[in-house]
């Protein structure tokens, strides 16, 4: 008891900190977008795809503004008082939205600066400098990870009775033969993105002519594996000995990484539908518009083992 209170109290002690962190992590980026909008010119080389089209690409650094700005508010809500008043989807889908947008860049960037010395970007032209991405990704790395923190203790003071226990122990319930339909529906599905993700991952050329790199295709397909493991061991209760917060993590995680990076590069198709030198493959459209249904199958599974405990479980 004296352990838990003990970091129960230490756990509030740092939140103000990491409030303070995610705010300010925020600053660059935004401060960059801003400028951008603008008209300034900063970190963005002669030559740039980004000053062909100056409404397109204001519209899309004002929505990016916005999303980013969301941040302020999630680090808000998590660390007030009125933030434990606000319904739950309230809070779920947006901070689902930023893991799974954040998730993949915490992942990709720092593998790619120690493995590829942060140059993959395959691109004709750079649309960048260089230091830029250091900014920014570092930024949202940071985000990331305050927001993390803050998350799970929110989630852990608010929605712990959701989770306890092992895989195992997980009850029978009505939507049961449902949830497992969806998740035989997502795993088949995952098999058309997650192969050309592992094809392009391996080098080959075919059906892919824009894109982040070797490494991030193989980072993508491997946030594909962990939605659909952490689904189906909820479904179908695989790893009976782990912990419950593990397959709802990984469902969590994964299901924001598929659909949100899945629908944003689906945007960032339509934003450059002109441009054919850059425009998407078919095969990549079709990869972008699967993750975004293996995502979403996914996330409606582990929102039905939220609803289904919440109305079984007595916190």
């Amino acid at each position: 008891m004296t352990s838990s209170t003990t970091t129960d109290t230490a756990g509030l002690r740092l939140r103000p900190v990491l409030r303070l962190v995610a705010i300010v992590s925020c600053l660059p980026y935004l401060s960059l977008k801003l400028a951008w909008i603008a008209g300034s010119r900063l970190g963005i080389p002669d030559g740039s795809p980004l000053l062909e089209h100056r409404l397109v690409m204001a519209l899309a650094n004002g929505l990016t503004v916005l999303m980013d700005a969301a941040v302020i508010v999630l680090a808000l809500l998590l660390t007030q008082e009125w933030g434990r008043r606000v319904p739950a989807w309230v809070l779920a889908v947006p901070m689902w939205i930023a893991t799974g947008l954040l998730a993949p860049i915490m992942v990709g960037f720092p593998l790619q600066m120690v493995v590829q010395g942060g140059s993959d970007s395959g691109a004709d032209r750079p649309f960048l400098d260089g230091w830029v991405f250091g900014v920014v990704y570092g930024g949202f790395i940071v985000q990331g990870l305050a927001l993390g923190v803050l998350f799970v203790g929110y989630a852990r003071e608010r929605w712990s009775h959701l989770w306890r226990g092992r895989v195992r122990e997980l009850p029978a319930h009505g939507t049961a033969a449902a949830q497992r339909t969806t998740v035989v529906t997502a795993a088949l599905l995952a098999l058309v993105p997650g192969t050309l993700r592992l094809l392009w991952a391996c080098g080959v050329t075919s059906g892919r002519n824009i894109g982040g790199g070797r490494l991030l295709e193989a980072v993508y397909a491997g946030f594909l594996a962990a939605a659909v493991t952490g689904a189906w061991q909820l479904a179908f209760r695989r790893g009976r000995g782990l912990p419950v917060t593990v397959p709802l993590a990984l469902a969590w995680v994964g299901s924001g990484a598929v659909a949100c990076w899945g629908g944003w590069m689906a945007l960032g198709a339509l934003v450059t539908f002109h441009d054919l030198a850059h425009r998407p493959t078919p095969a990549m459209s079709l990869t972008y518009a699967v993750q975004m249904i293996v995502g979403l199958l996914v996330a409606t599974v582990a929102a039905h083992h939220f609803a289904d405990r919440s109305a079984r479980t007595p916190r």
